[in-house]
């Protein structure tokens, strides 16, 4: 497991390379080439950090609390105060732990998001990580719409070793998630997972179809841990901020998934979507196995970020004593 972790510590650490370009040099110019702290400090570091799709309310946070450090430890050079803005950041992200009390309860998951976004490979994945931990889990394919998601969805539930139920195209959705109840129930499944289908231009449609599925499982599964999380494409920056506002509109989010963090330059907006909508980001994915969707942690995230070493990647450190 700490090999896993290890090893998706590097793949995220390059997947960041970008970003870290788009941020942190800037950010890095900043801390050199200022030689006091004062308003065109703060000025610098703000644009920098909007710039890097951190959000305004997120930036503000972060530099809000930098300025009462500086005040308050009476720092004067700026080299001083970069590990404080590191750790202002971390604390935007920081996860409850209470976060993943789906994977150890029986639970029902409704996973949504437009397509294209990685939605039905990530219930795939999620699915093997599941299974993986010893959780019974079984797919419910709800995204009836798209022709080709009930047999991509298909092909991951071979791989990762779990049951799919599903309708055949054009079925009614929120049939297909009262099959899969109904088949969760009689074989005690642990984790319900399904995939929805992605239409946000017909909001809705889809407000009015998520919540019939919403009354079918409290109805029928009344007991049933939930979980909203919706998958949202890193690589589309502020656009995939402002899907989860419009997803918040039509459901009741308690997570985000975000995808294609490898190779994107917009991978500060991990920042201000869980800044901005208080809405913890879950998951994060940096490529195509299963092993690239991992749980989000803060510490590893900002430090792969600024390409910071750390102690379990040198060998060294509180994991190995």
């Amino acid at each position: 497991m700490a090999e896993e972790k290890k090893g998706f510590f590097s793949r995220l650490r390059e997947g960041l390379t970008k970003t870290r370009n788009n941020i942190v040099h800037g950010i890095d110019s900043v801390f050199n080439g200022f030689s006091s702290i004062d308003e065109d400090f703060y000025e610098e570091l703000e644009e920098i950090l909007i710039m890097g799709d951190i959000g305004v309310e997120a930036t503000e946070a972060i530099l809000e609390r930098l300025r009462e450090q500086v005040r308050e430890n009476h720092i004067k050079e700026p080299a001083a105060c970069k590990e404080y803005l590191i750790q202002n950041i971390k604390e935007q992200m920081r996860v409850e732990e209470t976060a993943y009390d789906f994977e150890t309860r029986q639970s029902v998951v409704l996973v949504i998001g437009v397509n294209g976004v990685g939605k039905t490979t990530t219930v795939g994945k999620l699915a093997g990580k599941l299974k993986g931990q010893g959780r019974k889990v079984l797919i419910a394919a709800a995204d009836t719409f798209r022709a080709a998601a009930g047999e991509q969805l298909g092909e991951w539930a071979n791989r990762a070793g779990v049951d799919i139920i599903g309708g055949r195209e054009g079925a009614d959705p929120a049939s297909v998630i009262f099959d899969a109840v109904s088949a969760a129930k009689a074989r005690n499944v642990d984790v319900l997972l399904c995939d929805t289908a992605g239409r946000l231009h017909n909001k809705k449609n889809l407000m009015e179809e998520l919540k019939k599925i919403d009354r079918i499982i409290g109805k029928e599964f009344p007991d049933a841990h939930r979980e909203n999380l919706v998958v949202l494409d890193g690589t589309t920056g502020q656009n995939a901020l402002q899907q989860a506002k419009e997803f918040r509109e039509v459901a009741d989010l308690t997570g985000i998934i975000l995808t294609k963090l490898d190779g994107t330059a917009k991978g500060g907006i991990a920042v201000a979507i869980q800044s901005q909508l208080q809405i913890p980001v879950k998951y994060i994915g940096v490529g195509e196995t299963i092993e690239d969707l991992q749980k989000f942690d803060a510490d590893q995230f900002v430090d792969a970020l600024f390409d910071v070493k750390t102690s379990a990647e040198e060998g060294t450190g509180a994991e190995e004593e």
